[in-house]
């Protein structure tokens, strides 16, 4: 099957955990929103964002195309994607294990999103800097150690070793917590050099992801935008408490 992945074609955000997975597995899709083919690019997504005859229109991307499926919101593409790639448990129990961290995953995501837009999203960053300076303080000191301690805890008790949070093999929740841990590094280096002392795993799970063959390449890859500050993981050295 060839799938089609609809996201904002400038930023990473979070079509980057279903991008992640797609390439982790060498499957077959087209990033619609970047594509310079016909009928594709932005105007496309935008199409489908109305509406486009869909009884069950999407409200945000990302979505994805599966056959005659569409599918919405991060976590729920990457449920039904994880046995179709290979990157999901075999049984229902390690499954909605998977699909329960990765939503905590979700959480954490909009949570250092808020950070800088604590609020408003149709906001700019310079309208809410003051807010933004008492949420990062929030988010730096507690928020990241209660976040990045509990997922520790999850590889340190994983039945099947600290080397995957869920069961013996890579799942789309290893690839996830990398493009987390890549994120909070970008926007918050000063609070990530604190914080990953004590979270070793973390970071050698991360590393693990990363030398995976297939997303060595896509990382080195032009197809991997680079972090901005348009995007959810954003670097503002103020926010950054040392």
């Amino acid at each position: 099957m060839r799938y089609e992945l609809y996201y904002w074609p400038t930023i990473q955000g979070r079509g980057e955990f279903v991008r992640l997975a797609l390439e982790d597995a060498g499957a077959d899709y087209i990033d619609v929103a970047r594509s310079r083919a016909k009928g594709m690019g932005v105007a496309a997504m935008l199409r489908v964002l109305e509406g486009a005859g869909l009884a069950r229109p999407p409200f945000a991307p990302p979505f994805l195309r599966a056959g005659a499926s569409w599918i919405a919101q991060t976590a729920n593409i990457l449920f039904y994607l994880g046995p179709r790639l290979g990157l999901a448990p075999a049984g229902e129990a390690g499954r909605l294990w998977a699909n329960q961290l990765q939503l905590t995953i979700a959480d954490l995501v909009a949570e250092a999103h808020d950070v800088h837009h604590p609020i408003a999203g149709s906001l700019y960053y310079e309208e809410q800097k003051r807010e933004a300076r008492r949420a990062a303080a929030h988010f730096t000191r507690e928020r990241i150690p209660k976040f990045l301690g509990y997922f520790e805890n999850v590889l340190a008790r994983n039945p099947s070793g600290p080397d995957h949070l869920v069961g013996a093999r890579a799942t789309y929740v290893d690839l996830s917590m990398f493009q987390v841990m890549a994120g909070l590094e970008y926007a918050f280096p000063k609070t990530m050099a604190r914080i990953t002392k004590k979270t070793p795993k973390l970071v050698r799970l991360a590393e693990r992801v990363a030398a995976r063959p297939r997303l060595a390449a896509y990382l080195a890859s032009p197809r991997r935008l680079p972090f901005n500050e348009a995007d959810v993981f954003r670097r503002y050295p103020e926010l950054d408490a040392a």
